[in-house]
């Protein structure tokens, strides 16, 4: 794995309690590849990983409190404060990719459906505590 993954303008850097089990997941589940990783002198946490989601690149590493950071995973502060949005062109993706997450094990939080602002849409919650949103265009809007 290259350390010269070249990083987007804006990317998601995620906080998580489990970082190798959550590489893991996101390569069954959304069908992530990891292009870098490290891990942190103890051998059990991940320092910083990246890879690549849907098309772009989403970063991850365990939480560090002994370092002075401040991030925290979803279920150390009791929830998340962002919702990844994944956006196709066609419609049915968002079933195929609601499907495939929750057969994963992500936790369905609304259906995918027809919502009136003129999107297929659907969102889930990821196993480590974030969530996501999928969602298309529906014809003529």
């Amino acid at each position: 794995m290259s350390e010269d993954v070249e990083q987007p303008p804006i990317a998601a850097y995620l906080a998580i309690n489990g970082a190798l089990d959550a590489i893991a997941f996101y390569e069954r589940a959304f069908g992530a590849t990891l292009l870098t990783h490290k891990m942190a002198d103890d051998g059990r946490r991940v320092l910083h990983a990246a890879l690549e989601i849907f098309g772009t690149m989403v970063m991850l590493s365990d939480e560090f409190p002994e370092y002075g950071s401040d991030v925290k995973a979803p279920p150390t502060v009791g929830g998340t404060t962002i919702t990844l949005h994944v956006g196709f062109d066609d419609p049915k993706r968002v079933d195929v990719a609601m499907e495939k997450a929750a057969k994963a094990g992500c936790t369905v939080t609304i259906p995918a459906m027809d919502a009136f602002w003129g999107m297929r849409y659907g969102r889930l919650k990821d196993p480590f505590g974030h969530a996501w949103a999928f969602g298309a265009p529906l014809p003529g809007s």
